[in-house]
């Protein structure tokens, strides 16, 4: 388990990627990362650069990084819970069923707020009243995913006006606060890590 207040974008890729290499050698233990990113748009692989309407909302600046992760173009930023999921899958090799994985994390964290979140037919990710409170994108090498599941807290949620959110203009975003549950992040995560340890078989580190 590795806990950052705040991760730079490029950083957290860099890390991850050096703790993929290490789980396939061996020499490091399934991982999950909790980290925030500064105000930042990220590009999937299935993205298409006029999904980014503007770098600059209210004044405020926001920095854009092209990414493998699958998906379209998402925001982060501060209010926002990162949690990266670094898991070697060869023994099912089922990228679908890990990202399924991700989505109950995230479900069942929420339950323990009184919030319904549910999957919706218009994509991966959480929802809630049809509203996204949480976005997935993964990628794979070698069967250890990296990247993860985005949860809104209480993000500046004006900032997702940049973009054209997962490629659809119809799917406005949500977060715990706007939903009228005021968590704090470090009560999310400890929701996040529990859940985590029984969804991955305690082989979560």
């Amino acid at each position: 388990m590795i806990h950052h207040h705040q991760q730079a974008y490029p950083e957290s890729i860099d890390e991850q990627e050096s703790i993929v290499t290490n789980i396939l050698n061996g020499k490091a233990p399934n991982t999950l990362i909790l980290t925030e990113h500064p105000p930042t748009y990220t590009l999937g692989t299935s993205a298409q650069e006029s999904d980014v309407l503007t770098r600059e909302v209210n004044g405020e600046s926001i920095a854009v990084y092209s990414t493998g992760r699958g998906g379209e173009v998402t925001y982060h930023g501060p209010g926002q819970l990162i949690c990266y999921a670094l898991v070697d899958i060869q023994h099912e090799k089922d990228l679908h069923l890990h990202v399924q994985r991700l989505e109950s994390l995230i479900i069942n964290t929420l339950q323990d707020f009184d919030i319904q979140g549910v999957r919706d037919s218009r994509g991966i990710g959480v929802w809630v009243n049809g509203l996204k409170i949480a976005a997935v994108g993964v990628r794979c090498r070698k069967w250890i995913t990296f990247h993860g599941v985005s949860l809104n807290i209480s993000p500046n949620l004006q900032h997702f006006s940049g973009i054209v959110p997962c490629g659809m203009r119809d799917a406005p975003v949500t977060s715990m606060h706007q939903l009228g549950i005021k968590a704090t992040r470090q009560e999310v995560e400890e929701r996040i890590i529990h859940h985590a340890k029984i969804l991955f078989d305690e082989s979560i580190n």
